[in-house]
């Protein structure tokens, strides 16, 4: 009993902390307007099966705000059509010089006009009411602590057609809308409120309806919440060579540098402007930086080793130095850097370069234009890169990093995850804490967001033993050593000198600005530059906004917090006692994460009724994470060594496709930097190891009968899943059902070797990711949608694990989902890929949905 009440205790200490939280979030409707075509504009239909019908004096109130920086200004607020006769329009027209918000009855101007004060149209939520006064015939307007009242005709029992933005409703059509956010919308009747929209979703084109179910449809929304959880790709320009990148925080500008050209990018607007200097003039080596400095509005263009600095006058679009030139390299690859306003100077702070960590504090003093290598013998700043570094007043914040004591590469380097505070005053350094150690290591990108006032900073980490890696914004507290993860990742190609991330906050847009560089094998950099609303969320909870008056949603939360309590006591306790209850037992393989936009997505990679789990005894598995299992079921994956799993991996992959690898080859690939002698040495040692693992494993043994390394195995005694997928994929005649069905088996592991990276692989892995989407799509293309359109969806989804955005399999799936009735469903594939593709690739997917469909 006494277990009972505590818990509800507990029930009803949480719902009031939900329902604050919930409150507490950026949510609402953004209108995309004039910066898109007009079938891509923003609109809301309040009631898109029906009208709603006053008897009484009725009301509709929002909350707005107006998006910064955007082309036009100009459009529908909100249309209320009555008896689809008369029309009643709340616009904003930015033909005048004053009073730009306006209410129009039918075809004519009315008297009302009116601004919102002090820019607070972009800077906060205004609310807005229209009141209608069936007695007096007229209309109220509210904004503020101000009204404007209208005479206006209206019916005994009027039905009115509710739209804000654009619209396609019959006569009353216009794709005119400003570019702004709504929420709270809420219909009152008799001064009581009938209905209310939130507007707090997240995805789709559903406006949940809180009181009595009457939802609302969005065209082309533009989610709030989701700004503040989900980065969105805003830019990605490729350019020659290196770049290196500054920004101007006070007017959200990102100013990028390459050989030829500087490019200044404003976010909020995603224009840019370019700025050519000649060939050489501004050369970009490995470890230059870029810097703005607010105060003074300067870009400085630091050469570190060369300890000049070039700085760009915005007056008359020019650099002060031109044709640096290179001397000997020490490198600072990584360095963090800042401008200390206090006594005119750029501090440049640690770095990489030549096998060595460094700890060097450089000083450029830019009145006198002089360098200086301060000389800290006993500072707590040991040699480190990959650090991040926010500045503030009298100096600057440092978090972690990686690098060694020493400063020597090869002599034990680790992780850094202390958070220094640097003085420019004393020129010296304070630790302010260290951080747990995380589960997985992590580095930092190469700058931090300080908020002295809030006593927090942000910053992004991520794996640098990755190379596709992700970078996920972070949350600290300048005193206490905790950390929340918040947004979602941003994918990061990371190759050492070759890539670099940087965090920037845009105060004009109040958004952070990530930007990455990736300089591949062709010598292009490709700039990615993404964007996120502040303040950023730690998740994106499919919770409406409730309020303290709204008893359904108040015991909603409350009933589901109680079950959710209930259930977890009940299968933790309760359950745990009964025998047979045990955790999965060691054979089991754990299912494959699908992250799917419906159900078809994941039933179709659940089904069990025709995808089975292989067996655990003598076998190997190569798709998805490499795994060995000797014949009683042990797995013995975890006794290779880094270099002898690579040695297995590239002798059994030569050995099955080709007849083994020569020595010479073996050389190429593990050994090339070694001489002959060495090499050699190296591999009789490994291969010695490679032997002693195999033989765990009965029928399976390394050979060199033929004068090339081999693997030979007993395939009737061991299972390899390569060798059964090259069966399937050579046999493409005879391909069938029960052959693709073999195929998703295999496949459902994962991708091949998913967990490893050698250069050597990538072909590999190429040709597999290849060759299974044209499997899957030859044998698709061999049926008819009305043939089996449920087996159809499952083949969309198993190209999809390969490939996210195969333009075949969404029309595919579209089809097939349609001919099954399932329009809904169909318009959020099309959706989901459309998205997936704009972030991918940086534009929109061309099509519409009906060409798809008709395709």
């Amino acid at each position: 009993m006494k277990f009972k009440i505590l818990l509800l205790f507990l029930v009803f200490q949480m719902i009031p902390g939900a329902i604050n939280f919930c409150q507490a979030q950026s949510y609402g409707l953004g209108f995309d307007s004039y910066e898109v075509v007009q079938d891509k504009r923003t609109g809301l239909d309040l009631s898109p099966d029906n009208t709603f019908c006053f008897k009484k004096d009725f009301a509709l109130s929002f909350e707005l705000s107006f998006l910064s920086d955007k082309k036009t200004y100009f459009g529908y607020i909100v249309r209320l059509i009555e008896n689809d006769k008369q029309n009643i329009d709340l616009i904003y027209d930015n033909s005048s010089d004053n009073q730009h918000f306006k209410l129009v009855i039918g075809d004519k101007f009315s008297r009302v006009s009116f601004d919102f004060p002090n820019g607070d149209l972009y800077k906060k939520w205004n609310k807005v009411t229209l009141k209608f006064n069936k007695a007096t015939s007229n209309i109220q307007v509210i904004y503020g602590d101000k009204s404007f009242s209208q005479p206006v005709k209206l019916s005994g029992e009027g039905c009115f057609k509710i739209l804000f933005g654009a619209n396609q409703y019959k006569d009353f059509k216009s794709t005119d809308v400003p570019p702004m956010k709504i929420r709270n919308v809420v219909i009152s009747e008799d001064a009581k409120i009938k209905f209310r929209w939130a507007l707090d979703e997240t995805d789709g084109a559903k406006a949940i309806e809180e009181i009595q179910g009457k939802d609302a449809v969005a065209a082309n929304p533009v989610w709030i919440k989701k700004l503040h959880y989900e980065w969105q790709l805003a830019k990605t320009i490729t350019l020659k060579d290196y770049i290196r990148v500054g920004f101007d925080e006070n007017k959200g500008i990102l100013h990028i540098v390459g050989k030829d050209s500087l490019i200044s990018y404003k976010v909020a607007t995603n224009k840019s402007v370019s700025v050519k200097h000649e060939a050489g003039a501004q050369p970009v080596y490995v470890d230059n930086q870029l810097l703005f400095d607010k105060l003074n509005e300067k870009l400085y263009h630091i050469y570190i080793d060369e300890k000049q600095v070039s700085t760009f006058d915005f007056k008359t679009s020019s650099w002060d130095k031109n044709g640096v030139k290179p001397v000997d390299k020490t490198h600072f690859i990584h360095a963090n850097k800042f401008y200390s306003p206090s006594d005119s100077a750029i501090y440049l702070l640690g770095g990489y370069g030549h096998l060595s960590y460094k700890k060097n504090i450089q000083r450029y003093h830019v009145p006198s234009k002089t360098w200086t290598d301060l000389n800290l013998k006993d500072s707590l700043f040991t040699p480190r890169y990959l650090a991040a570094l926010g500045p503030a007043k009298d100096g600057a914040y440092i978090l972690g990093g990686y690098g060694s004591s020493t400063g020597q590469q090869m002599l034990n380097p680790r992780n850094w995850y202390d958070l220094l505070f640097f003085n420019t005053k004393t020129k010296t350094f304070q630790k302010r804490y260290e951080l747990k150690l995380p589960k997985e290591d992590f580095v930092f990108s190469n700058s931090m967001i300080i908020n002295e006032k809030e006593n927090s900073f942000y910053t992004l980490i991520f794996p640098k033993d990755k190379f596709n890696s992700e970078l996920q914004l972070i949350k600290g507290s300048l005193t206490d050593p905790d950390f929340k993860m918040v947004g979602s990742k941003i994918p990061y190609q990371f190759v050492d000198i070759q890539s670099y991330a940087d965090l920037f906050f845009d105060y004009s847009s109040n958004r952070f600005v990530a930007v990455t560089l990736y300089l591949g094998e062709n010598n292009q950099t490709k700039v990615s530059i993404y964007s996120l609303n502040a303040p950023p969320l730690q998740s994106v909870p499919p919770v409406t906004v409730a309020t303290a008056g709204n008893d359904k949603t108040f015991w909603l939360i409350g009933g589901l917090l109680l079950s959710g309590l209930l259930a977890y006591v009940y299968f933790n306790y309760y359950k745990k006692r009964k025998p047979g209850n045990s955790a999965l037992s060691p054979g089991t393989v754990p299912a494959v994460s699908v992250n799917s936009s419906d159900t078809e997505s994941v039933s179709a990679m659940d089904d069990h009724s025709e995808i089975t789990s292989e067996a655990l005894h003598s076998s190997i598995f190569l798709f998805g994470n490499l795994q060995l299992f000797d014949e009683e079921g042990n797995e013995i994956t975890k006794q290779f060594s880094p270099l002898v799993k690579e040695l297995f991996l590239v002798i059994l992959l030569y050995s099955i496709r080709w007849e083994g690898i020569s020595s010479e080859k073996l050389k190429e690939l593990l050994w090339f930097d070694k001489p002959s002698e060495s090499a050699r040495n190296n591999r009789s040692v490994n291969i010695a190891k490679l032997k002693g693992i195999l033989d765990k494993m009965k029928y399976c043994q390394v050979s060199k009968e033929t004068g090339y390394w081999k693997i030979k195995i007993d395939f009737e005694k061991i299972h390899v899943d390569y060798t059964h997928y090259l069966t399937l994929i050579r046999n493409k005649k005879a391909l069938n059902k029960q052959n693709i069905m073999e195929l998703a088996n295999i496949t459902k592991r994962g991708n091949f070797l998913s967990n490893v990276e050698y250069e050597w692989l990538d072909t590999f892995k190429s040709e597999i990711s290849n060759e299974i989407v044209d499997t899957y799509l030859r044998f698709a293309a061999t049926m008819k949608i009305a043939d089996d359109p449920e087996f159809l969806i499952k083949l969309a989804n198993y190209i999809f694990y390969f490939d996210p955005v195969n333009e075949e399999a969404m029309i595919i799936k579209c089809k097939a989902l349609a001919h099954l009735g399932k329009h809904s469903l169909a318009k959020t594939t099309y959706e989901n890929f459309a998205r997936e593709y704009n972030r991918i690739y940086g534009e929109d997917f061309q099509k519409d949905m009906p060409e798809v469909l008709h395709s």
